[in-house]
């Protein structure tokens, strides 16, 4: 008995330390730096904890040193080469045919869930989504681990914003917080990673956003460090300086990495269409893929994983370009197979490896072209990185500040930061999607960036209409409906038949109209009717409902039941619709300037 009594006195005891936790955070955007700092080193130690075990996966099942990347081997056992991603195919192949069979939703990505969801993530989701990409990675599939870092980063800080009860921008913010101290003790840049939540997760550069951020980056790079390393830091110890000559010709590089990113995302598609095939079951898609991957491997392993390795041994090194060429190719295959068959993973860190690549090639056919043309291979290699990055990925500012952590050299970053706005300049008028908006549009949504639009979906006709319908029916005359109504009273009366089917809209000023006195006994209010084959459903979104009213030219529209029921279940009015959009854009954008509360 005391027992239990203690335990409510300590359950009511952290409710109301909860409640003043949640008070607290309300009361001003300050607050949620601490709350970030947290974030940042759970952030840190996660990501440390997954490239550990990535790698221990890649010692055990390839028989490779500790301390050696996968993708920098010579060489590969063919064997292995084929069994372990075909393997770890057929386990996320009946992964995904058990989702399918117990029809659980897929999960939702940060870019997602902050454009449409107001931040909501489910941790457990993030957690599956993130086994999976630590699956692919560790049996060698070309994907990287950086999409379930920030998977998981951004599922835990959303059940810490909604522990919390955050307000909808509150929590978008910690869901870019989550992500940006994933991204940051990925790579040991603590502003690439808050610039990747500002451009890509949270979507716009805030005042109020700022600090909370850098705050998730900071504690989550310094935690990677402490705990082992970045897993994906890069550093280049000295770059030349760069000439105006080449700016040129990097610039044309820039217009190129975009070209090769478009392409590459397009062809997404096909390689989706061959793995989709009906006659393949869902469970052996992964498995063919594996195989497919092990296959390519077998001729260069700079396929397999993410390329961290192959990338820091290719950095210095001299490469011929017949073999250039050829690695570049088979590393984009690699990649389209692991993701098109099933695999899970980003292609943040492989757009970069395949970016450093192309720029590698470019510097050498230059070269030995001999045009009187010549750009430094490793600026070359560093542009090419990043503006295919950027065309993959987005994020010119990301990047940018990128090669900046990477190389301490203000000269290379402003060439390629000239690179990397030439490249999101044309890869937006050319295509308008990231590989990642672009996989949502295969499914059916309509996002370009994280930019919070799901209050359009939220702001429904059903939410802002009024119930309170006034019908007549045809038969009523112009008197006996200005006897039931009384001017003012409503904007409109609906008109029914005797089925109560809609049948038309009478304004209650022209009912009221002087010029009807004469005829009012005589004349039916149906002929008064207006919008009769115009109408809105309660499903239907703000914008949606403002382009009706716009091309019917109409102050104000029914709504009906259904799209095969012609029953009115209330009206809505121009001018209240326009209203709440405005207003609900202000509260959406309020926190552009910091203004959060």
């Amino acid at each position: 008995m005391l027992s239990q009594i203690a335990h409510i006195i300590d359950r009511k005891s952290s409710n109301r330390v909860l409640t003043r936790l949640r008070a607290l955070l309300r009361s001003n955007e300050f607050y949620l730096i601490p709350l970030a700092l947290v974030v940042g080193v759970v952030c840190g130690a996660i990501v440390t904890l997954m490239s550990e075990v990535a790698q221990i996966a890649h010692v055990l099942i390839y028989g490779i040193p500790i301390d050696v990347r996968l993708s920098a081997n010579d060489y590969v056992n063919p064997v292995i080469a084929l069994i372990a991603p075909a393997t770890g195919g057929l386990l996320l192949g009946v992964m995904e045919w058990l989702r399918r069979r117990w029809k659980i939703a897929s999960a939702v990505d940060p870019i997602e869930a902050n454009a449409l969801r107001g931040g909501r993530l489910s941790l457990r989701d993030s957690m599956v989504v993130s086994g999976q990409t630590l699956v692919s990675n560790g049996c060698g599939a070309s994907v990287g681990l950086e999409a379930g870092y920030t998977q998981i980063g951004s599922g835990a800080a959303s059940l810490l914003g909604q522990v919390l009860n955050l307000r909808r921008n509150d929590l978008r913010l910690i869901v870019g917080c989550g992500a940006a101290g994933a991204i940051a003790a990925a790579f040991g840049a603590p502003i690439t990673g808050a610039f990747y939540a500002c451009e890509l997760i949270v979507g716009v550069y805030s005042v109020g956003s700022a600090a909370p951020i850098l705050a998730a980056s900071l504690s989550a790079a310094l935690t990677a460090q402490y705990l082992g390393g970045a897993p994906y830091s890069l550093e280049v110890p000295h770059v030349n300086s760069v000439g105006l000559e080449q700016y040129l010709a990097l610039i044309a590089l820039a217009l190129i990495s975009a070209s090769i990113g478009i392409a590459v995302m397009r062809s997404s598609v096909w390689f989706e269409r061959v793995f989709a095939h009906p006659k393949l079951p869902i469970w052996i898609r992964p498995v063919i893929g594996g195989l497919c991957v092990g296959g390519l491997a077998i001729i260069t392993p700079q396929v397999l994983g993410a390329g961290h390795g192959a990338m820091v041994l290719d950095l210095h090194r001299e490469m011929a370009i017949s073999f250039i060429a050829m690695a570049l190719a088979l590393k984009v295959v690699a990649c389209l197979i692991s993701l098109s068959s099933g695999f899970r993973g980003g292609l943040f860190f492989a757009s970069l490896f395949v970016g450093s690549l192309l720029g590698k090639f470019y510097a050498a056919v230059l070269l030995a072209s001999g045009l009187d043309i010549t750009v430094d291979p490793l600026v070359s290699m560093l542009t090419g990185m990043a503006t295919m990055g950027v065309a993959v990925v987005g994020g010119p500012l990301t990047m940018s500040f990128l090669v900046l952590e990477m190389t301490r050299s203000v000269d290379v970053t402003a060439v390629v930061l000239a690179g990397c706005i030439v490249t999101s300049i044309f890869v937006r008028f050319m295509f308008g999607h990231s590989f990642s908006t672009w996989r949502l549009h295969l499914r059916g949504e309509t996002i370009r960036s994280a930019n919070d639009v799901g209050w359009l979906r939220n702001l429904t006709v059903e939410r802002m209409m009024r119930t309170d319908v006034g019908k007549v029916p045809t038969t009523t005359t112009i008197a006996a409906c200005r006897r039931e109504f009384v001017l003012g009273s409503r904007p409109a009366v609906v008109v029914v038949n005797n089925s109560d089917d809609y049948c038309g809209l009478v304004l209650l000023p022209e009912l009221f109209s002087g010029e009807l006195d004469s005829i009012a006994d005589e004349i039916q209010v149906v002929e008064l009717a207006r919008y009769t084959d115009v109408s809105l459903l309660p499903e239907m979104n703000v914008k949606t409902a403002m382009k009706i009213f716009d091309d019917a030219e109409a102050e104000i529209l029914a709504v009906l039941e259904s799209e095969n029921s012609r029953k009115v279940i209330g009206f809505l009015t121009e001018s209240y619709t326009r209203r709440r959009y405005v207003d609900e854009i202000d509260q959406a954008t309020r926190g552009v300037l910091g203004a959060l509360s």
